[in-house]
């Protein structure tokens, strides 16, 4: 399964159908992750959907015939959690990924923030100094462009829901 920010030709807005919820992840704050696959350009993408609580509750709501079941999970996970940030996974034999039939999704992509010093970490006559930390690189396993600030993340917004209406 391959990253779907890797499939994309430029970070403009794009539409994607087919689309099977397999994590809700909250945390403490009012947004919500989603994980989830896609099939794009006839190959299985997943990607992580970054969105506020109510627009999770419209998503829930178009999952056909699991909406009520997964609308429990959610209330019932939210209402005993302990421990954040808190996981619902649909990805088990005994809970599936939950599919949004008919939907498609206009997603935008997002930017990591800059880095931790913005742009103080010029020196007095205009070059960049030496970062202060290592956040510890193996070159031998990790691709470096993969953490290049200037590349988005597969972590997308939700720009629109739209329903496909069937004669």
């Amino acid at each position: 399964m391959r990253r779907l920010i890797d499939a994309l030709a430029d970070d403009t807005d794009f539409f994607i159908e087919q689309v099977q919820i397999t994590a809700i992840v909250f945390d403490t704050s009012d947004d919500v992750t989603i994980w989830a696959t896609t099939f794009f350009d006839q190959e299985l993408h997943f990607f992580h959907l970054g969105l506020p609580f109510q627009q999770l509750d419209l998503l829930i709501r178009l999952a056909g015939p699991r909406a009520e079941a997964v609308q429990e999970d959610v209330a019932d996970a939210l209402a005993t959690v302990t421990e954040w940030p808190c996981l619902l996974e649909y990805s088990s034999e005994e809970s599936q990924p939950v599919p949004l039939p008919n939907v498609a999704l206009k997603l935008s992509c997002t930017y990591p923030a800059d880095g931790p010093f913005g742009d103080e970490d010029e020196g007095e006559d205009g070059e960049e100094e030496d970062e202060t930390f290592d956040i510890s690189l193996n070159a031998e396993t990790e691709d470096p462009e993969e953490y290049e600030s200037d590349q988005p993340h597969n972590i997308f917004y939700l720009e629109g829901v739209f329903l496909r209406i069937e004669p």
